[in-house]
């Protein structure tokens, strides 16, 4: 089920929050029940299968994790096993036909390949599962008693398919002993429209310039340099707005229920360098390779190859969660390389004034691995984008996109800068009477953007998150 389809907006939400509020679930244990009966729903409405390694997977973890705390003699042996099975259970599903193919490839024995369909979600949830485990061994947090509280903890529908990853300590007080506020629940259904209207009308109609450059470039057709720096940047801004449009409508919907997630974006495409972009984008996938394998493994305090290995370790691992494809796997060395120099030459200070420049320049062309079908199409993409390509610098298709799509990009580039934050700064600057009429000024905007986006959901077909492929 998607967030932005007719189903979830029109049935499911409206009839679980009708339910949440009502006298029939007056208690907490009542409402946990109902809030892990929808997400399981939710799950089971697009996996019906793989619900039940969900499930699975809940349970066992539950087990280990009671075994995992300082007074249990063979707790070690324990976060053995949890590892291995959390990480065996996100590699037979996501890799292992990866690396069938491969090795198929290099036999030349096509028969050898096998094809594992990808439980939605699988990378998001396990990663969750990881955190509580692993927060439980080093004692920052008590093992969950009740089985229910940690299912509902791991398949909470508004982050169970695309994240944020949410931390255990950071919901755990939440789940027994949360109180809901009208101001929570206003502010939940306003951040969700906000991400609502980055989905359905930014990241939708960036797509389509974003695809068809792509496939214009992979086709044969061959593409200009300015044209495919317009794809590059039509996709970066997709991107964006998709899997940020996600994160605002699962906090939202988090806070409509009385959670608090922590923030996942903070407008990246400003970043003043590489390692600022990491700081901004995807924040709580960052800092868990951070927590539980950068510092782990010595973050900085060590000899300075051990440091090295240690980024390319991260880097390696960023970028094979992201999918199982050599793309994603050159996409985080790419990555490791920027920060390498970044941090050996302090390339940042040195450049200032040109560092937010060089920081968009790379992450631009580092999408373009991310996005490409395989490593070929990425190369030849590249070699449109500096000009070695027989259409030259500028052609006609450049021209049209610009001029059929200039207001969607315009929008999108305004939008992902903190333009609105700017402004509600001013805003709260200003006297009471033009306070007012800046709050009244932006709830019909507010509500402009839902009625849109409904009447374009009502119209659009289906179009799932990029996210929902990790």
């Amino acid at each position: 089920m998607v967030f932005s389809s007719g189903v979830f907006l029109f049935l499911f939400l409206p009839l679980l929050v009708v339910l949440y509020y009502s006298p029939l679930f007056p208690k907490r244990s009542s409402k946990n029940f109902l809030l892990l009966s929808a997400s399981l729903f939710f799950y089971a409405w697009g996996e019906p299968v793989f619900v039940f390694v969900l499930l699975l997977s809940v349970i066992i973890n539950q087990y280990l994790g009671k075994r995992l705390t300082k007074k249990h003699p063979k707790r070690k042996r324990y976060l053995a096993i949890a590892l291995l099975y959390n990480i065996g259970l996100l590699f037979v599903f996501k890799y292992l036909g990866f690396l069938t193919e491969n090795i198929a490839a290099v036999a030349g024995k096509e028969s050898l390949a096998l094809k594992i369909s990808l439980p939605i979600g699988i990378s998001f949830f396990t990663f969750q599962m990881l955190s509580y485990i692993l927060d439980i061994y080093y004692g920052r947090v008590k093992p969950q008693k009740k089985l229910t509280n940690l299912a509902l903890y791991i398949s909470f529908f508004p982050q169970l398919i695309s994240g944020p990853i949410v931390r255990y300590n950071t919901v755990a007080s939440e789940i027994e002993r949360r109180t809901e506020t009208r101001e929570d629940v206003s502010d939940g259904m306003l951040r969700f429209v906000i991400g609502l209207g980055k989905k359905v009308l930014l990241a939708n109609y960036l797509a389509v310039i974003a695809d068809n450059i792509f496939t214009s470039s992979s086709n044969g057709t061959g593409i200009s340099a300015a044209t495919a720096w317009l794809g590059a940047l039509a996709y970066a801004l997709q991107i964006y707005f998709d899997f940020s449009g996600y994160s605002d409508m699962a906090i939202g919907l988090g806070r409509m229920f009385g959670f608090h997630f922590g923030e996942n974006f903070n407008y990246p495409y400003i970043a003043a360098s590489i390692t600022d972009f990491w700081r901004r984008w995807h924040i709580s996938l960052s800092t868990w390779f951070r927590d539980y394998v950068y510092i782990p493994l010595g973050g900085n305090r060590v000899s300075p190859k051990r440091h090295v290995l240690n980024l390319f370790v991260v880097w390696l691992l960023t970028g094979i969660w992201h999918g199982a494809n050599w793309t994603f796997v050159v996409w985080g060395l790419f990555y490791f390389v920027l920060l390498l120099l970044e941090k050996k030459t302090g390339l940042p200070e040195k450049l200032k004034g040109f560092s937010r420049i060089y920081t968009l320049f790379f992450v631009l062309l580092a999408w373009v691995l991310f996005r490409a079908e395989d490593l070929s199409s990425a190369g030849l993409y590249l070699q449109q984008m500096f000009g070695f390509t027989q259409k030259g610098a500028f052609d006609k298709v450049f021209f049209d996109y610009l001029r059929y799509g200039k207001t969607i990009l315009l929008f999108g580039i305004v939008g992902s800068l903190p333009v609105v934050p700017w402004l509600a700064k001013k805003a709260a600057s200003w006297n009471s009477r033009l306070k007012n009429s800046a709050a009244v000024v932006q709830m019909l905007f507010l509500t402009a953007i839902f009625l849109i986006s409904i009447l374009v959901t009502i119209k659009a077909t289906y179009n799932p998150f990029i996210y929902f492929n990790f």
